[in-house]
């Protein structure tokens, strides 16, 4: 669901509803630092901060991008460092108590159970992001967008309070040469780091192949899987073999790309299907396939509690209602080379125009790969940044073409985007499911806008509703 869409209000909402809640981890040290520079409204993020267990850190960041009142709308946001293999102790401090503050506000005040997302694909952040999840007693995590095959062994590290490493992917190493990112608890406290519990792991998959890989091969205990179709949101994965398009040029998605539920089910953990599930008819076919139950996420993404602003909702609502709305699958648009669902909007970066007349650059690097120099060092591209820099760095030209800043795109569709130097902001760039031509189904009689138990409740019937 993007950056900041799945937020804390709103996993909290689907929590207290009886459900799985569960926040975005993708961005969240800008999405905070931004939201502090914003002037904090409702003082959430604060109050989450003045929870946090390190002492001095939540005053360093306050210092560092609080501004009362928030800051001249004018004027850009102040920038947040780049990750890196080696990043700044400001920087990962940042990115342990923005983790820790999402998690806490969905969390605070009932006893439902909070899960955080992260993607195999962004990599430099994960162990601190994680640390700052259990920190604040994440419940599950979940992570797809790859093959997480460390991430099991790496909760257990970190909940023990240890030192822990993963292999970095690192582009243009020879065989044979590996790299790793290394996390250290024990690095941001004056005292032993606590132990803390571990959260349950669900792997977000699209084949059966690939469960079992997790299950054999795994650092670690998988507790899980959502078994997630192309019909969804965000990235999807690609199809099995070589890429064909279709005659809209997307990606061709066939028999092969159908996950083998028996094979699934035969490895005795529990799963939830993902994709165009959000109708009562999908929940119980779901159930009676042997899933628990399933994952939604554009119905989420448009109701009151997410984080997409009122504006973006309103017109997508609309159009849904009008059946006028269009997702494309771009096989070009996500550096990380996965197919991406882009909502065409206009005066959104779905559109030609609109990107044309944008300048390339990457100033928040979530999508950088790292690969190797010839002389041995790490250098960090990609295929969104400007071209010339990219072909400078080693990058193939090819892969330039059609690549959207999918980082500054997702954070403008939560009203955080980036002030350009002409006073305009970064463009939006809205990802939804296919699903999203049926936002009325949830929608009251004269009533234009839904809640997130209004979800729950068209899904479940109003007796799940607790209380």
């Amino acid at each position: 669901m993007g950056v900041g869409v799945s937020q804390w209000s709103l996993a909290r909402a689907v929590s207290q509803s009886g459900q799985l809640g569960v926040v975005s981890g993708t961005a969240l040290d800008v999405v905070l630092a931004r939201r502090l520079q914003s002037g904090d409204p409702g003082g959430h993020f604060r109050r989450a901060l003045s929870h946090f267990p390190i002492p001095g850190v939540a005053d360093r960041i306050l210092s560092a991008y609080f501004i009362p009142g928030g800051k001249d709308p004018q004027k850009p946001f102040k920038a947040v460092p780049m990750d890196s293999v080696t990043p700044p102790p400001a920087l990962t401090e940042l990115i342990v108590a923005a983790n820790f503050a999402e998690v806490f506000l969905a969390k605070e005040g009932h006893p439902g159970v909070i899960g955080i997302n992260f993607l195999q694909k962004i990599q430099l952040p994960t162990l601190p992001a994680l640390y700052g999840a259990l920190l604040a007693g994440v419940d599950y995590v979940l992570m797809g967008a790859g093959i997480p095959l460390a991430i099991p062994g790496v909760l257990d590290q970190l909940a023990r309070g240890e030192a822990t490493r993963m292999r970095l992917d690192v582009e243009d190493a020879p065989p044979g040469e590996e790299f790793h990112l290394e996390f250290a608890p024990a690095d941001l406290w004056t005292t032993p780091p606590p132990k803390l519990p571990r959260p349950y792991f669900l792997a977000v998959i699209s084949s059966a192949t690939l469960a079992l890989t997790l299950v054999r091969k795994g650092s670690g205990r998988v507790d899980g899987f959502v078994v997630e179709g192309p019909s969804a949101g965000g990235h999807n994965a690609p199809p099995r073999g070589a890429l064909q398009l279709n005659e809209r040029g997307e990606p061709a998605y066939g028999p092969r790309d159908i996950p083998d539920l028996e094979k699934i089910r035969a490895l005795q953990l529990p799963f939830w299907l993902a994709g165009s599930e959000a109708t009562p008819a999908r929940v119980a076919e779901a159930q009676r396939r042997g899933a628990v139950g399933v994952q939604v996420g554009t119905a989420f993404a448009f109701c009151t509690e997410s984080g997409i602003t009122p504006p973006l909702k309103n017109r997508v609502i609309s159009a849904s209602r009008r059946r006028q709305l269009d997702v494309f699958t771009d096989p070009l648009a996500s550096p990380t080379g996965f197919p991406f669902k882009v909502l065409r909007l206009a005066n959104t970066a779905s559109e030609p125009d609109v990107c044309a007349s944008r300048r390339r650059v990457c100033d928040l690097g979530y999508l950088r790969r790292v690969y190797r120099k010839a002389d041995g060092r790490l250098g960090y591209r990609c295929p969104g940044e400007p071209a010339e820099q990219f072909i400078a760095k080693g990058g193939d030209p090819a892969e330039t073409a059609g690549r959207k800043c999918v980082c500054n795109g997702l954070i403008a569709t939560i009203g955080l985007g980036q002030v350009l130097a002409d006073g305009q902001c970064e463009p939006a760039l809205v990802t939804a499911g296919d699903d999203v031509l049926g936002l009325e189904r949830f929608l009251s009689p004269g009533k234009d806008t839904y809640s997130a138990i209004d979800v729950v409740r068209y899904l479940l019937g109003p007796e799940a509703i607790p209380g």
